[in-house]
This record gives structure tokens, sequence and C-alpha cells, in this order.
């Protein structure tokens, strides 16, 4: 080469170079005599590179960017991994579809997600979350890897736990004094005695009950004289008079018998009978014979124990399956076994700190009072059946806390961890799957801790690994050696 050309080269290629990596590429093919054509096959073939994202394969798109679902740098689709064109997609069977936003939520043809985004096809050479898992199948069975469908079933549980018998609340009452006095007499003087409404709990002396009387007297001998009044406002003032004496007694709680006698009998008594305004068994007596009361003061507590109610213990992870309006069976241990069939009227909002329980009322007729307040008794609740669920066996699922996951068995060895979101748990074990798993589709049972501790040393190996068929950056000096060869001696001789 003369040295004019040389010179012209060098210039040439000074040029390309201050252009950027197409002249670095356009450089390289004039000075090994090629034709280049801009905007030809090269560009063409660069313009079809598919991105994708390691951690999640199933997103590729047509543009670099990140990862909408971990945010990371979407990286260039090697070639005949991402399907050379329409006619490789086609090829490929697409396994399921997830969502963007929610590997667990996956159906078995497009549509939308929950969050409104269209589902991604995940392919059947394609891992949905994490790396599949490929273990020999001799040693699978040493392992003891085992297996189970993912079946569509019917769901029910029975919750059996212990209750205790308590008293029906709007049927407990409290007796008190409405008047200071001194009782003379008690009629009722037991705790635990059956008291009817009506019968006389006490007798009291009271000056004001005293006065009361005679008030009343004075009433109706003052109306006897003024209802021969020519005037009518005159009769009628005598009696309401009359009236509000009658009134006042009542307020006090003198039975109407008691009033009727004093106005035919017309003569005062020393003490007045205080009658139960309510039936039921005396569960607290704080008065005795003698005593002087407040006026206000509790004399009596009275409950009614025809009906009753039973406080169930419902932990948890049970409270699914417990709900207002079911049947409930409640069985006496120690009075013959013998069984009463009630209805849960309350589930109540609040857990107890000591036992970490939620109480399920259940309310029951007790006509033969065998039902005695605190006493133990076994309950039975038929939960309500879940027809129709994706279950698989509770060993299936693997619970870190934050996440469940489950492995799928590939089959030829192949495992993938898969996350899933549980539902309920049913009474043989098995356990419902809302999310992550279709029909047909075979977990593992056993042996998970091993395939789970091989997925996360794989995952962690993967990470520190550097990624493949990524050359190490070539220094200035290098790179120009590598590119231009026999064109730099020349650029050297130059200056």
């Amino acid at each position: 080469m003369t040295r004019p050309a040389k010179i012209f080269s060098i210039s040439l290629l000074t040029v390309l170079l201050l252009s950027g990596g197409g002249g670095l590429y356009l450089s390289r093919c004039l000075l090994a005599g090629e034709e280049v054509s801009i905007g030809g096959p090269g560009a063409a073939h660069a313009a079809d590179v598919k991105y994708t994202c390691g951690m999640h394969p199933m997103i590729i798109v047509d543009e670099p960017g990140l990862c909408p679902i971990c945010a990371m740098d979407l990286t260039p689709l090697k070639s005949g991994t991402g399907g050379d064109g329409e006619k490789s997609k086609g090829e490929r069977k697409i396994k399921y579809w997830v969502a963007p936003m929610d590997p667990t939520y996956i159906r078995d043809e497009a549509g939308k997600s929950p969050m409104g985004m269209d589902l991604v096809p995940v392919y059947e050479d394609e891992a949905a979350t994490g790396a599949v898992i490929r273990i020999d199948p001799v040693t699978a069975q040493n392992m003891g890897v085992r297996t189970a469908v993912a079946v569509r079933t019917d769901l029910s549980r029975t919750v059996r736990t212990v209750g205790l018998v308590g008293y029906e609340e709007p049927r407990q009452y409290s007796v008190n004094s409405k008047v200071a006095g001194w009782v003379e007499k008690l009629h009722v003087a037991e705790t635990g005695e059956m008291v009817r409404k009506g019968q006389a709990l006490l007798e009291i002396y009271s000056p004001e009950l005293v006065s009361a009387q005679e008030e009343l007297l004075l009433a109706l001998a003052n109306n006897a004289a003024l209802s021969q009044s020519p005037f009518p406002e005159i009769a009628d003032g005598g009696k309401r008079l009359l009236e509000s004496s009658r009134r006042r007694l009542k307020l006090w709680d003198v039975s109407s018998r008691q009033i009727r006698d004093l106005e035919q009998t017309r003569q005062v008594k020393k003490t007045l009978t205080l009658y139960a305004p309510y039936g039921g068994i005396v569960t607290m007596k704080m008065v005795n014979e003698g005593m002087y009361v407040q006026s206000g003061m509790e004399l009596f507590q009275l409950s009614d124990i025809s009906k009753v109610w039973v406080f169930a213990d419902i932990y948890e992870y049970e409270l699914p399956w417990v709900k207002a309006g079911q049947k409930a069976t409640v069985e006496l241990p120690f009075v013959g076994g013998s069984t009463l069939t009630g209805t849960v009227s309350t589930v109540y909002p609040y857990v107890e700190a000591k036992t970490r329980t939620v109480k399920a009322r259940i309310d029951l007729d007790n006509p033969g009072l065998e039902l005695k307040p605190d006493m133990y008794v076994n309950v039975r609740l038929e939960g309500e059946t879940v027809q129709g669920a994706l279950a698989v066996p509770g060993e299936a699922v693997l619970s870190s806390g934050e996440q469940s996951t489950v492995f799928v068995a590939l089959g030829e060895g192949k495992f993938e961890p898969r996350r899933v979101k549980t539902g309920l748990q049913g009474e043989g074990g098995m356990i419902e799957i809302r999310q992550g798993l279709l029909d047909g589709e075979k977990v593992v049972t056993s042996a998970q801790f091993m395939l789970d501790s091989e997925s996360k040393l794989r995952e962690a190996i993967q990470k520190m690994l550097e990624p493949a068929g990524e050359p190490e950056p070539a220094g200035p000096e290098e790179e120009i050696d590598d590119l231009f060869g026999e064109e730099k001696e020349d650029l050297d001789e130059l200056f």
C-alpha cells in the first residue's frame, strides 16, 4: 500500500473510531475489503433481538428495559431460546398462563390478572419460579420422593373442642331495696334456692314506708270528703292526691295487693313485704335478718337457668370452619354421655389473651336443668362443606411464614419449586390450593426439604457466578490491537 493510500485509510479509520460502535463494525469491514450496506441484513437481525429476564423467563419483550416483576435489567435472548420467529413460537407448547405481578396466579387459558394485566404464557420448557431441579431417578428413589396429584374434592372438617356452661345474660337479675330500713324477716335465706316470680323475699321496716301508708289513708279520707263537693275542680284534686299516694308506694315496690289491704283495713302496718320481680336461682345473697339496708343496696342476684349458654373455645386456625347459625352437638361426659343439640348464635369478635382462643356461643334449652353453670362439656361442630376445591396433601406444602411452596414433579427427574396460596385444611389432612396449581399436576409429598435445600443452593451459586458468554472487558490498547492489527503499526510509523 502506498503512503498516500495509507494516510487516506488512517484518516478514514480515525473518523470511524470517533463515530462509535457502529463505526467499529464499518471500519472492520472496510479494512477487510468487504462491502458494507447500512441498514442491511445486520440491522434487520439486530431488530429481531428479544429481551428477557434471567429470573422470570416468561417475560419476553422487543426492547431492553427493566423486568416488571423484579426490576432487574433485561438481557438479550440467546438464539434458539426465544424462538426464531413465529415458527419456533408455534412449535412450543404453552403449559399455563401466569400473572406478571403475581406468580401464584396461574390459569390454563389466556385472560386478565386481578390487577387487569394480560396473563403471560409459560411454555413447557420454562420454569415459572426459580430453576428446575434435576435429580437422577435412582437418587430420587433413594431419597424417598413420593408424589400426589392435585385433584378437585370436597373439603369438610369437624371441630371438636371443650365448652363451659354459663348463664344466659339477659336472664340474670339483681334485686335491691328502694328505701332504707331494717330487715325484720328473711323469707329466702339460702344461696341456690329456687325462687318463683312473685314469691316473698323479705319483710322490711322503714319509717318512710310507714309515713307513706299514713299519707295514703289521709288521701283516701280526703277524697271521700271532697267527692261530694259541687265544684268539679275540688273533687278532681282529691282524686289526684289519692292516686299520687298510691303511685308512691308502688314505686317503692309495695305490691298492689298490700295497697288494697291497707285501703280496706285502714290500718298502717309496721313492715311491708318485698316480692321477687323475677324467677330463678339465688346465685348471690347479700342480706341477713336484722340488717339495716340502704336504698339502692343490692340484696339478691337471681338467674334463670331454664336456658343456658355454652362457650366453646375455638382455636384461630379453626375459625374458618365456625360460623353463626350452624348446628352444634353438646355432650355431657358426666351425665351418662347424653347429648343436646343447639345452634351457634355468636362468634365473639376478639381473642382471649390467656388461652388464645375465640369463644363461640351456643344457645341451649335446659328443661331438666342437667346443664349446670360452670360445667365442662364436649362440643362438636360440623363445618360447612367446601365443594370442588383444588386440594393436595398437607405435607406437600412448605410454609416459610411469608409464603408457601410446593414442588411440582415435571417428569424425568425434574422438579419445579412453585409458590402457592393456600386456603382451608380439611379433616383428612388435605389442604386447599387457591392459586398456583392446576388440576392434575403432581406435587412432591416427601423429601421436599432436600429439594428445597438443593434449589436454594443452586440459586445461591448461580448468583455468585459471572454471567456466561460475556467476555472480560478488554483495555483500550488491547482492543485496538485486536481490531486493527497491521493498520495500527502503520499509524505508529506515521507518528
